[in-house]
């Protein structure tokens, strides 16, 4: 794909955004074997004669069209297990490749609830053979221990054990290893594999099932396995780069969406930088990928990150701040690329440019609002039952013990005074819920609410990002994700960015997190061992107002 290209699918993906409306790019993935496999029975063969006769007699058209696909369907479900099982049992290396190759595009022809039949059939019947399993562990632990007199293992009877072991490890390997096996070495089978385990995450996210989590469990740790940081290769991505390669940054951009192909140029220009790691199985497309800004100080809102005005010269940068880190393959969640990817840009930036000495985030917070709106709700019902008297049936239940005033009286008084006369009967954090929930924030436009609602929120995100757990880790995900890449909570930014994205999310609060080169090591160990959050002295005096 030439420039011009470029250009022309960037007018037809992308809408323009405003500083008031950012729009949020849809993802694609490359056109895959399902969008080519439509199925249209009628297409090549004309109707039969029974199939006239019994259309002649009151058979409906529509109902015969539905049959004949679900057949279709049904001949293609088949086919795709057929060319599984082959994958999995057959040892003639000479046609595996054709099998697999049949078996991917068999499987991407299937609609999404025949992949989930397909794929139980793959977590159930070539799951490993607990009888078997059970019978060797009843043998391994039937057999004597070889010592001898002298208390030392007796090196020629351990051969036994030796043996055992191995019949071990292998019957607990379950039989759909040997088509991931083989299919990571098939060409595109990587790919695939990550399209699979989106499939599978799709689905247990609708329906638990053991045996598919399992499946999920199984192939995560082989994926894990081959894209070690070893099998990676760190691409600094640039404006010269093919089209192609430019179309995926645009297309997986998750975080501040690309609005136009200028914006695209500026991103990739002087005083930026983009990252991203590829595998050779996968080529031309990023797994992950960074973008990073030379600046003089850390940036304190997004709009000054994605400039109107020419950058800094890059000698007088003295911050790396990464802006923006997007994923490209949902089937790779969980797998932590971008602690690695981090380090290594820290890497490479700090050995071109030793005049750099802070390596910072300016990062969105996507579940505060929603975790505040939830709280604010469920207090102010509480508070209303209190009001109507029904405190008592509150002391004999759980509601009470979980009663809970989020403002000082300090702020209720203030956002009540800013809020006028329509607060009348009502509670502070009814008010503060209400404003919250107004169509298109119409609180960020007055110039009364803003000055009140500004120490409120900030506390309260404070408050979210320090102190609210889950398995004790951090609730915010993009925190944990920092946090256990051993960043420090530096700093709260208000109205950093006032996109509709980010205000629906974080009212329009962003955070800095800072990697401290001395201490990212110690900060993950205290993260992962305690729960610790490493964050500045100013934001634990922020939550200490209250």
């Amino acid at each position: 794909m030439n420039r011009r290209g470029l250009a022309v699918l960037m007018r037809t993906r992308i809408r323009p955004s405003s500083a008031a409306h950012s729009t949020e790019l849809s993802l694609f993935s490359p056109t895959s074997e399902a969008d080519k496999m439509t199925t249209n029975p009628e297409a090549n063969n004309k109707p039969s004669e029974p199939s006239k006769q019994i259309s002649a007699n009151g058979g409906d058209p529509d109902s015969l069209h539905k049959f004949s696909a679900q057949v279709s369907a049904q001949r293609g479900f088949e086919l795709a297990r057929e060319a599984m099982h082959s994958a999995i049992s057959m040892n003639k290396t000479e046609v595996l490749d054709s099998i697999l190759r049949e078996f991917s595009e068999g499987y991407f022809g299937l609609s999404m609830e025949d992949r989930c039949k397909l794929l139980l059939v793959l977590a159930k019947d070539y799951d490993l053979n607990r009888n078997q399993v059970r019978e060797l562990m009843n043998q391994y632990l039937g057999l004597q221990l070889p010592i001898d007199e002298t208390g030392t293992e007796d090196e020629g009877m351990l051969s036994t054990f030796y043996r055992m072991e191995r019949n071990l490890r292998h019957a607990l390997r379950p039989k759909y290893d040997v088509l991931f096996e083989r299919l990571n070495t098939h060409p595109g089978g990587l790919k695939f594999l990550s399209v699979l385990r989106a499939d599978l995450l799709s689905i247990i996210e609708e329906d638990n099932i053991p045996s598919l989590r399992a499946l999920d469990s199984y192939l995560k740790e082989k994926l894990v396995t081959w894209l070690s940081p070893a099998t990676l290769e760190l691409h600094c991505i640039t404006w010269d780069d093919p089209a192609s390669l430019l179309e995926k940054i645009v297309a997986y951009e998750a975080v501040h969406p690309i609005s136009s192909l200028i914006d695209l140029k500026r991103r990739l220009g002087v005083g930026r930088r983009c990252f991203g790691y590829l595998h050779p199985a996968i080529p031309g497309e990023p797994l992950i990928f960074i973008e990073v800004a030379l600046m003089k100080n850390v940036g304190q809102t997004i709009q000054e990150v994605l400039w109107d005005d020419p950058p800094i010269p890059e000698c007088e940068a003295s911050c790396a701040l990464f802006y923006s880190i997007s994923s490209t393959q949902p089937g790779l969640s969980g797998i932590n690329l971008g602690k690695f990817l981090i380090k290594r840009v820290i890497e490479l930036v700090k050995r071109e440019m030793p005049q750099i000495c802070t390596f910072a985030t300016l990062s969105p917070i996507p579940g505060f609002m929603k975790w505040l709106l939830s709280k604010l709700a469920y207090q102010s019902k509480l508070a209303e039952a209190e009001s109507l008297d029904m405190s008592c049936f509150y002391k004999d239940s759980a509601g009470s013990a979980f009663r809970e005033n989020l403002l000082t009286a300090e702020e209720e008084r203030a956002i009540l005074d800013a809020a006028g006369e329509s607060t009348s009967g009502k509670n502070g954090m009814e008010v503060l819920l209400n404003l919250l929930k107004s169509p298109n924030h119409d609180w960020t436009k007055s110039d009364r609410l803003l000055p009140a609602l500004k120490p409120i929120l900030m506390r309260l995100c404070a408050r979210y990002l320090l102190q609210e757990k889950k398995r004790g880790k951090a609730l915010d995900p993009v925190a944990n994700f920092h946090l256990q890449n051993g960043a420090v909570v530096e700093r709260l930014n208000w109205m950093a960015d006032r996109s509709e994205k980010g205000l629906s999310q974080s009212g329009g609060i962003m955070v800095n997190y800072v990697y401290k080169l001395d201490s990212i090591e110690q900060n993950v160990q205290s993260y992962f061992s305690t729960g610790h959050i490493n964050a500045a002295e100013d934001l634990h005096r922020v939550i200490q107002q209250t």
